[in-house]
């Protein structure tokens, strides 16, 4: 007989797929966090304890998203000698790629890219290049980097992304190996509610991909390592403090006196003791939490949220889109489209650049530019982002915080001062 173990207000299609994943895979063990929303196969902010398999839809194709967050030496008020939070956020957008397929704008070598070469999954070996173009890259959709103040005013730097177009080749690649298609193969994506894609544990194939996903999540902390990195480059500072956790991987635990794999999609893990960054929306405070002792813990897995949880799809959200290639002026202060090459007649100097435009088809619910002026208002500066990454498309965090209160206690809450994330211009098939 299962058991699942709910926090929050649940959410039935959710449910049902963690049900379906958990039948499918004869689960003991399931859990559905209070940021839960439906994902493909397993939903988002849902756990399962599996005895017998690992789940490549489980971990989903962002293999080892998540999210790191490194508290400096500096307090708010050294900002200014930096040229204030603005002069920040642009010097990390300049420096720090956001987006699909954009090669990183400093190369960065770290002993991962070796290891990716002489991986022993061989097909893996043959996406070095694609790595290495990549490693320190950030995405775009909810990924992002924040410069944050805690209670004290101490200055945090947080990120959140996972492995890139390596981890989602590898991933698609294992999908496509189920499908007995060849690895690179083109594999049907399903649908949402679809059974869950398991491997046994023990077979050619699972033990292929538990060294493939390892490898994936080791490059994806060495790309948030590099990312944080350059932001303290950036400031000037050092780091006092770590915290670094996935959220969408394949863990192997004990529980209840077994030995599972659980497959935590969209959770933090939350052992006693343990810390985890948990970020919130663009507008609202992260968290620095802890896993605490208690019944709530262990049937939870030991996993808690990993953010505040959608409410809205992105197309609700932003609305539908056309994408084409246009032309626009170069000038910052200028939005001005254009059809083909020219001189912007406001700008004749500035020049123009090609690149992919959105143009509305059918208006969304989300009024972006209040949005944009509410958050200037709250003092945060915000470069890129989008109305599907506004505020009001997710949950409030101390809600969903609240439902845990059993199993984690908040240890810092960190307001947001710098927001940088990738344009509504960017389109990004690796993102969470």
């Amino acid at each position: 007989m299962s058991t699942i173990k709910t926090f929050g207000t649940v959410d039935p299609r959710s449910l049902a797929q963690l049900e379906r994943c958990m039948e499918v895979g004869d689960a003991e063990f399931g859990v559905l966090c209070a940021d839960h929303h439906p994902g493909y196969s397993q939903p988002i902010g849902g756990a399962i304890a599996y005895e017998g398999y690992v789940s490549p839809s489980g971990c989903g194709y962002d293999i080892g998203c998540g999210n790191k967050a490194a508290r400096t030496d500096l307090t708010r008020t050294d900002l200014g000698a930096l040229g204030g939070v603005e002069a920040i956020m642009r010097e990390i957008t300049r420096r720090i790629s956001f987006g699909m397929g954009v090669p990183a704008q400093e190369r960065s070598d770290h002993p991962v890219l070796d290891k990716i070469r002489h991986a022993e999954f061989a097909p893996q070996r043959k996406l070095h290049q694609l790595a290495a173009s990549q490693l320190g890259t950030v995405g775009s959709g909810n990924h992002y980097v924040n410069v944050m103040e805690d209670e004290e005013g101490r200055i945090w730097v947080g990120v959140h992304f996972g492995s890139r177009g390596f981890g989602h080749k590898t991933a698609s690649g294992f999908l496509a190996l189920a499908q007995g298609l060849p690895f690179g193969g083109r594999a049907s994506e399903g649908e949402m509610d679809s059974p869950p894609v398991l491997f046994e544990v023990g077979s050619e194939l699972g033990e292929s991909y538990v060294s493939a996903m390892e490898l994936a999540g080791e490059y994806a902390y060495a790309g948030r390592d590099v990312v944080v990195g350059k932001v303290l480059e950036i400031l000037g500072a050092e780091a006092v403090h770590e915290v670094h956790n996935h959220h969408n991987f394949a863990w192997r635990e004990d529980h209840f006196g077994r030995t599972y794999w659980v497959i935590r999609k969209g959770c933090t893990p939350a052992r006693p003791g343990q810390e985890g960054f948990v970020g919130g929306s663009m507008g609202d405070e992260s968290v620095i939490l802890a896993g605490v002792a208690g019944a709530d813990a262990e049937q939870s897995l030991f996993s808690t949220v990993h953010g505040a949880g959608r409410v809205m799809s992105r197309s609700q959200a932003a609305g539908r889109v056309r994408r084409r290639k246009r032309w626009i002026c170069r000038n910052r202060e200028c939005d001005r489209v254009f059809d083909g090459e020219g001189a912007c007649p406001d700008h004749p100097d500035a020049g123009l650049k090609r690149v992919w435009v959105e143009e509305q088809i059918k208006p969304g619910v989300v009024d972006w530019p209040a949005v944009q002026a509410r958050l200037r208002e709250q003092g945060i500066v915000l470069v890129g982002g989008g109305a599907d990454e506004a505020p009001e498309v997710y949950k409030r965090l101390p809600e969903v915080l609240a439902a845990h209160a059993g199993s984690i206690r908040v240890k810092h809450t960190l307001r947001p001062l710098g927001v940088a994330m990738a344009g509504r211009d960017v389109q990004d098939l690796y993102k969470d």
